[in-house]
């Protein structure tokens, strides 16, 4: 029974609405699969293991213990080193803390907000060349390519080399989806040989910013001796393809399925037109009932653990459902209904302690922005499709597409 719910939340054909299958989940809220991973799909326990230092998200760790048969591929034998987010203090703190200094506080404190104009003049670009109204991809031409440039532009990448490592990008963000009918080794082979090349790529733009350093955070991490002393290269080439894929990947999936969600609830449309302020709370419920991460599979228990009178023992695979635990009617009430005016709304969407998302400031700005001025600009948009075509990732859940119509585009 475990096994099945599980695979049916992994299948394709549930990704549009995977919900009712998280509810079933949450009855046993700490899941075993035999010969797979322990499942945790509630909100205290989700929050209470991703603060826990007991949980590794080392992937040499992962490599060690026996291998998960849902996990996706092993990256044991790649290129580059594991980026920061998939080690365990102290290095993962050591380099997260050095990538920081030239993005946020307190060393960068205006990084972010002093890029309010940019992202504006961007997304008013977009929705200008968007033409036809009557059929509009917005995932093709706005969702993706509004949070592709805003993160080459932050790091120092050519925008025009996106066609270069789109592929590569793909190719990483779908390895980490546990797709129980994927040949593990294939993936795997497909994932070390893309960051084999984006880390090649990045070489040569590091070393061109090393010669002549800009203002922007290659530049800075290349040049860097701050009181950590420098990344070696090869940290320096796993932080920043980390940076360029994440930085772009799970923001994608913000935006759409916020303008997804706000095309199903029209006064909530109306009233974000008429008030782009609004666009800070709303984006909050947005990381709450729709998050662009749904689950975060691939960590390791370092001693045995209870959860809910279960002992997960060590050396277990375990998976964190975020998004089930966002719907977890003990932590939220009515936790189906999308209601932006909530009061009490500590979500899981951009996670919870030492790995919560590095990028979180500019993805939520990117999303205010985005739906804000969606909302302003597009005269009585609909949807086409609904239930639109999903992306094959259970991890990074989102429309690969998304079409609509409009009746015109507002100066």
């Amino acid at each position: 029974m475990t096994q099945s719910l599980l695979h049916q939340i992994l299948d394709h054909a549930n990704r549009a609405n995977p919900y009712p299958l998280y509810e079933e989940l949450r009855k046993t809220p700490v899941h075993h699969v035999d010969g797979g991973p322990y499942v945790v799909s509630t909100y205290y326990e989700i929050r209470s293991l991703l603060h826990d230092p007991r949980i590794s998200s080392d992937v040499r760790n992962l490599a060690s213990t026996a291998r998960d048969p849902l996990a996706g591929p092993a990256q044991e034998e790649s290129a580059l080193p594991p980026s920061f987010l998939r080690l365990d203090p102290p290095e993962h703190d050591r380099l997260r803390r050095m990538t920081n200094r030239p993005f946020g506080p307190p060393h960068s404190p205006r990084r972010i907000d002093g890029m309010r104009g940019e992202l504006h003049d961007i997304v008013s670009g977009l929705i200008d060349d968007i033409g036809d109204p009557d059929r509009i991809d917005l995932v093709d031409q706005f969702s993706y390519p509004f949070p592709v440039t805003v993160i080459c532009r932050l790091l120092g990448v050519p925008r025009e080399d996106e066609a270069r490592f789109h592929t590569w990008a793909d190719t990483l963000a779908a390895s980490l989806d546990p797709d129980p009918d994927a040949d593990p080794a294939e993936r795997g082979k497909g994932a070390n040989e893309a960051r084999m090349q984006l880390g090649m790529y990045l070489a040569g733009l590091i070393e061109e910013r090393r010669k002549n350093p800009g203002d922007d955070m290659l530049s800075r991490l290349a040049t860097a001796q701050g009181e950590d002393g420098a990344m070696t290269t090869m940290e320096l080439l796993s932080t920043a393809a980390l940076l360029l894929i994440a930085g772009h990947e799970t923001t994608v999936n913000l935006i759409t399925n916020g303008m997804l969600t706000l095309l199903r609830h029209p006064d909530v449309l109306q009233r974000l037109r008429e008030d782009p302020g609004f666009a800070v709370p709303l984006v909050e419920e947005l990381l709450r009932f729709e998050p662009p991460v749904q689950l975060v599979p691939q960590r390791t228990t370092l001693a045995d653990i209870e959860v809910r009178g279960v002992t997960i023992p060590k050396g277990a695979s375990l998976w964190l459902v975020l998004a089930s635990g966002n719907r977890d009617p003990q932590r939220f009430e009515d936790p189906d209904r999308f209601d932006p005016d909530r009061r009490d709304i500590q979500h899981l969407g951009l996670g919870s302690g030492i790995h919560s998302c590095f990028g979180a400031p500019l993805a939520r700005l990117e999303a205010q922005f985005a739906l804000s001025e969606l909302a302003r600009r597009l005269e009585n948009p609909r949807l086409l499709e609904d239930p639109p075509p999903y992306r094959q990732n259970a991890v990074l859940r989102g429309p690969r597409h998304l079409p609509i119509s409009c009746d015109g585009i507002r100066p």
